[in-house]
């Protein structure tokens, strides 16, 4: 396995992940992995971008609407899984992509998970109770105060994920960055880590243009038909969760749509403040990554 090397393309969404994902596992005559969290649940795919099978150009994906909305699937469960799937494709390749933008995910597949405390469950409850009725603002503004830095990576606009980070602050009265791990699992396999370099205007656009795409395309739909399930933590995401107001008539469809993309835009800075905090990675267009692999990984 040491021979083996996971090819890591990350980065923003819309930056174009998913086409150069899949020019260089067609250069490599590979498959690729996702780890993009929002594309997981079957149910989902307009408001989440998961593209089709019949996009994926003949290249086998992992973990793309392999489960249901219905389902708990935690980063522990993506850890075992992808391990056991990488562990099998090394067996017949010498590499393996790895695509997505969901960095919590991503390295617990190259460095496994943190071990946390165990937290007061009173705690958990208040907390959620206090989501409920007082709004994800409260829980953004208690966790900017509590743990800054780690608000500054996370998504904030995902209140479990945030919600978890205070049951740890709140418990045990020490940062839930400071159980963060600095020793990382050895695996065994290397790694080739890229990020996708874009100018920030162009990934605006890119991003208001697959919004303006997405509700042509049956978004309103796709969110309606699952409305029953909204507070499911798989549809507390951004593309789905602007839209339960207007189906409620709190808002217009207008003011919705402009919600999903400045939640985007605020996603995506995210993304990039995440992968910028990781030293591994080389941050380059698509263009200069696929020429850099083939330069590398030379076929011929």
């Amino acid at each position: 396995m040491a021979s083996k090397t996971l090819i890591v393309i990350a980065g923003p969404t819309a930056s174009g992940k998913t086409d150069i994902g899949i020019a260089i596992a067609q250069y490599l005559n590979t498959e690729i992995i996702s780890f993009d969290s929002r594309q997981f649940y079957k149910e989902l795919h307009i408001g989440t971008a998961r593209p089709l099978e019949i996009e994926w150009q003949g290249i086998p994906h992992h973990f793309l609407g392999h489960m249901s909305i219905q389902n708990k699937y935690s980063i522990a469960d993506f850890e075992k899984e992808a391990l056991i799937k990488l562990q099998s494709l090394f067996k017949v390749k010498d590499q393996v992509v790895a695509v997505g933008g969901s960095g919590l995910y991503l390295n617990a597949l190259l460095y496994g998970l943190d071990q946390m405390p165990d937290v007061d469950e009173r705690i958990r409850v208040q907390l959620n109770a206090d989501f409920n009725s007082k709004g994800i603002k409260y829980i953004q503004d208690l966790l900017q105060l509590k743990d800054p830095d780690y608000f500054k990576e996370v998504d904030i606009q995902n209140p479990q994920r945030m919600i978890r980070a205070l049951e740890i602050v709140l418990s045990t009265g020490q940062a839930f960055s400071s159980f963060r791990k600095n020793k990382k699992t050895q695996r065994a396999f290397s790694t080739d880590q890229y990020a996708v370099q874009i100018d920030r205007a162009l990934l605006y656009e890119r991003i208001h243009q697959r919004v303006d795409k997405m509700i042509a395309a049956g978004l309103l739909n796709e969110a309606e038909k699952h409305l029953q399930f909204k507070d499911v933590n798989a549809l507390n995401t951004v593309g789905y969760k602007e839209l339960w107001p207007y189906f409620e008539a709190h808002c217009t469809l207008a003011f919705a749509i402009d919600k999903i993309k400045q939640h985007t835009r605020n996603f995506a800075k995210r993304q990039i403040t995440w992968f910028k905090h990781q030293d591994e990675y080389q941050w380059l267009s698509t263009e200069a990554i696929l020429k850099t692999i083939k330069s590398k990984y030379d076929q011929n």
